[in-house]
């Protein structure tokens, strides 16, 4: 994957990871947890769309399809109880993890220590996000765990694939 199309998926990662949040705290209120973690994101987004702006990198096309998934996503998975939604972020945030990985892998050789930076500390926080959605929540007993991580799992990794190149 070329640097172009990193700064893409992540915008694109970033961008919908906010609208699960918002989804999220539509359901669930202020909740405190939920709240930083949206705030997390929409500094890794921020960060992003400046590297979108600043490098002329076109931005994903499906950016309607990631407003109305996301949110819809951080919704439903609300609507089910606060263990569901933390099921959510931990079955997004595990993907993330790998993903983040394998562009550190890349951009170790790329001479882009600006990207490399950025990615770096968004894994950092994406994992804390995970660790702490599965300390916090009990998410062991979300309804439907495996399978609902499951599918979520997939809808990212889809996601991720797709926003590289559209």
């Amino acid at each position: 994957m070329n640097n172009n199309e990193m700064i893409r998926v992540n915008h694109a990662g970033e961008y919908g990871a906010t609208r699960i949040y918002a989804g999220q705290l539509f359901v669930l209120g202020n909740d405190p947890t939920i709240k930083h973690m949206a705030e997390q994101e929409q500094t890794h987004l921020d960060a992003f769309q400046r590297m979108i702006i600043e490098r002329r990198v076109r931005p994903s096309v499906l950016q309607p399809v990631w407003y109305v998934g996301g949110f819809v996503m951080g919704a439903l998975t609300a609507a089910m109880g606060r263990n569901v939604a933390h099921a959510c972020t931990a079955a997004v945030e595990t993907v993330i993890d790998t993903h983040y990985k394998e562009q550190m892998e890349e951009l170790t050789f790329s001479g882009d220590a600006e990207l490399n930076d950025l990615v770096t500390k968004c894994h950092k926080e994406e994992c804390e996000h995970r660790d702490v959605a599965h300390a916090e929540a009990g998410i062991d007993l979300a309804v439907a765990y495996p399978i609902l991580t499951s599918v979520i799992k997939r809808i990212t990794k889809t996601a991720i694939e797709i926003a590289k190149k559209i």
